[in-house]
């Protein structure tokens, strides 16, 4: 589902309405179920003339923001390159990938960085330290938070009266697996465990055979940033003593991040 941007659904006129819908246009073709859409797709999916698509799409192109093929569109390098840019400036980022490479434990894990957004995580940066494990969540795609630790340990930092109007008990949820929550009432029971506990877990409910542990960076404010950091790890070698051990490691990696973002005193 794409992020509806498109000027004539604004209560108040765009003062750069191109712009507003080229930003529309990037985000469909980066919510494409095939990454790549025709004409004719463009410009029925963010409710404009194909004349002016065909315009903004031009303008695009010059811009390798996106690439023409005899399919349809895509999103072009240039895309890649903003978005590297973007992280490589963001100290939590740069702290993220620090700190892993030097954790006795999560050294040798597959650990992620996602950053809230509505009903969805982000993930930002990835560490690689397990070659086994092999993720279908690429940096800059997006997860229901449902799905996800990392995105089950952040949305239990909002406001109950949020949670209600987010996930009502009766909510059907995206499932990938027979273990995924399958309503918003699974949820909120969830979620109450994570707040007592601490951190989250995830079993099996994206991926088979695969377990998740998160737990959010420390903010001001439940409506500060929302970044949290996970650990995944196959369930076939996973241990009681792993976990405490995951568990503190996630804990030191999301209060070195959080000093990043918190300013000092």
């Amino acid at each position: 589902m794409t992020t509806d941007v498109t000027p004539h659904t604004s209560a108040t006129p765009s003062p750069a309405p191109a712009a507003v819908r080229a930003a529309a246009v990037l985000d469909a073709l980066a919510t494409s179920a095939t990454g790549r859409l025709t004409l004719s797709e463009l410009a029925r999916e963010i409710a404009i003339p194909k004349s002016s698509t065909s315009n903004i799409l031009v303008a695009l192109e010059g811009a390798r923001l996106v690439e023409r093929s005899e399919a349809g569109y895509s999103l072009g390098r240039k895309v890649v390159e903003l978005g590297g840019a973007y992280l490589s400036r963001m100290d939590e980022v740069q702290e993220f990938y620090r700190f892993c490479e030097q954790a006795p434990t999560l050294s040798r894990e597959t650990v992620r960085i996602a950053l809230l957004d509505q009903t969805d995580v982000i993930y930002l940066a990835r560490y690689e330290g397990h070659p086994a494990v092999r993720l279908t969540s690429n940096i800059g795609d997006r997860m229901p938070v449902s799905l996800c630790a990392v995105g089950k340990a952040l949305i239990a930092r909002r406001h109950d009266h949020d949670l209600d109007q987010l996930f009502p008990d009766t909510a059907e949820l995206p499932t990938m697996t027979r273990h995924s929550l399958k309503t918003g009432s699974d949820l909120r029971r969830d979620i109450e465990v994570i707040r007592q506990r601490g951190y989250a877990f995830e079993d099996e409910e994206s991926t088979l055979g695969i377990i998740c542990l998160a737990v959010a960076v420390p903010t001001r404010g439940a409506h500060g940033p929302s970044l949290g950091v996970s650990v995944t790890s196959l369930k076939a070698t996973f241990t009681r003593e792993t976990e405490a051990a995951m568990v503190a490691e996630l804990r030191q990696l999301a209060a070195a991040i959080g000093g990043q973002m918190l300013p000092s005193t």
